[in-house]
């Protein structure tokens, strides 16, 4: 069955990771040496499976409500030795065994966003670059952000960087998740964002890397980047431009054709050294195009005019929604609204865990077999329901023949509806995190 498959890539990874146990301990050499009853591959078993119950409670139910379940505080000084980095490379094994599960396609689109996770915490365990504000509560909230490229076609998270709320930038991330990407044979990835990812940067990174990108900008009447262009005045365009970029103020350097950009000093360019005389070309298209409210779009691109026209832009740059639902099921499905922890630390090692069961629950429920019927909607697997079934099934306590996954998904089915619309919120709608003592049995 395809599920024993899933469990068995899980094991491997967490297999491969505690056999090298000290390259992830807090004090190698010491931590991890004795018998526990919680040792790492248990430990990392329990932080993936774990659901949104206090402590205690999801330790009962890991060990089946068996006497020899061990206490909160052998968990939390288990989880004190062991770096958050290990759930990163469990997260990053299971995605490199998962991948090529998937039929070869000739292009990979990834989204790239971000989203911030808050916490409590005190200034004792967190720094200020977490610190927000005291809000309601004596000892203040702090927040954890999330960068994140998230793979539209198989509704999975590609790759992902964790920074403090005021130390993040999003520039770097990306540029630092381009570079670092694994790319399938015959297959090119495309790099789709919003107009926070719109910069020369981030295009020259996927260049470099032999990708395409599709970020959107401002509109061309604005002091964005393609502001300053000889552009049509019609509404809908599709034209392409060179740019060449310099970070020096020599007159010698002009540009071959096209146009010339200076980047200044505080403007991060990977490619070029402020204040040398080399330069860096870049060429892509602006594409504009209306939208039903009246106003336009404006997407800067490297993809071919033949295979990808204007109106397949403005559905590609759609899609990209797709990451946007993927934060929310996270959050309030996943359970990383309501943490375990105080420290940074351990939520780092939360936030790694809930990624990596998000990524099994949705290569489950793609995989699951949906016999078509004569209704009036068309039906697909309930995200809630697949989320708490492989949770479960994911315990390395849970005898791989005992539940049959597959199954069970397929009854678990709602509607889809694709027409309806929902306006989005016109101002932030921010959510504390949940206090520990305030879980439900």
């Amino acid at each position: 069955m395809f599920h024993h498959k899933i469990k068995s890539l899980f094991q491997s990874a967490v297999s491969c990771v505690t056999r090298n146990i000290s390259d992830y301990a807090v004090h190698p050499g010491r931590d991890f040496t004795r018998n526990k009853k919680l040792p790492p591959d248990l430990l990392i078993s329990f932080l993936v499976s774990q659901g949104s119950s206090s402590t205690g409670n999801e330790l009962l139910d890991f060990w089946h409500l068996q006497d020899s379940c061990p206490s909160v505080s052998a968990f939390n000084q288990q989880r004190s030795k062991l770096k958050p980095e290990a759930l990163q490379a469990v997260f990053k094994h299971f995605n490199s065994l998962a991948l090529p599960l998937e039929p070869p396609t000739k292009y990979r689109f990834l989204a790239a966003d971000g989203s911030t996770f808050a916490f409590f915490s005190k200034h004792s365990f967190a720094s200020d670059a977490y610190y927000v504000s005291e809000g309601h509560s004596k000892k203040g909230f702090y927040n954890m952000h999330l960068n994140a490229l998230y793979d539209l076609q198989r509704h999975t998270y590609a790759d992902a960087i964790l920074q403090p709320v005021h130390d993040k930038d999003e520039f770097r991330a990306f540029c630092d998740m381009v570079d670092r990407q694994e790319s399938l044979p015959g297959t090119k990835n495309i790099y789709i964002g919003d107009r926070g990812y719109c910069s020369y940067n981030n295009m020259a990174h996927v260049i470099q890397s032999g990708e395409y990108f599709l970020f959107r900008t401002k509109d061309i009447h604005s002091k964005g980047l393609v502001g300053n262009f000889d552009l049509p005045g019609e509404e809908a365009f599709d034209m392409t431009v060179t740019v060449t970029l310099v970070r020096s103020h020599s007159k010698k350097l002009a540009a071959a054709h096209g146009y010339k950009r200076f980047i200044d000093k505080p403007t991060s360019f990977d490619f070029i050294t402020y204040g040398s005389m080399d330069t860096y070309e870049l060429s892509f298209r602006i594409v504009r195009f209306p939208l039903q409210d009246g106003s336009c779009e404006c997407i800067v691109t490297n993809l071919p005019r033949e295979e990808f026209p204007a109106e397949r832009i403005k559905q590609i740059y759609g899609s990209r929604w797709g990451i946007e639902t993927s934060f929310r099921k996270l959050k309030y499905t996943i359970g990383l609204s309501n943490f375990h922890a105080y420290k940074p630390e351990y939520i780092k090692q939360e936030i790694w865990a809930k990624l990596l069961a998000y990524n099994i629950t949705e290569i489950m429920i793609n995989h699951t077999v949906i016999e078509k019927k004569e209704t009036k909607h068309a039906y697909k697997i309930k995200f809630t329901a697949a989320a708490h079934i492989c949770r479960i099934f994911l315990r390395l306590t849970t005898e791989k023949d005992s539940i049959d996954v597959m199954s069970l998904l397929k009854k678990e089915l709602i509607p889809i509806r694709d027409e309806r619309q929902y306006p989005r919120l016109k101002t932030a709608h921010f959510r504390r995190p949940r206090y520990f003592i305030y879980r439900a049995a």
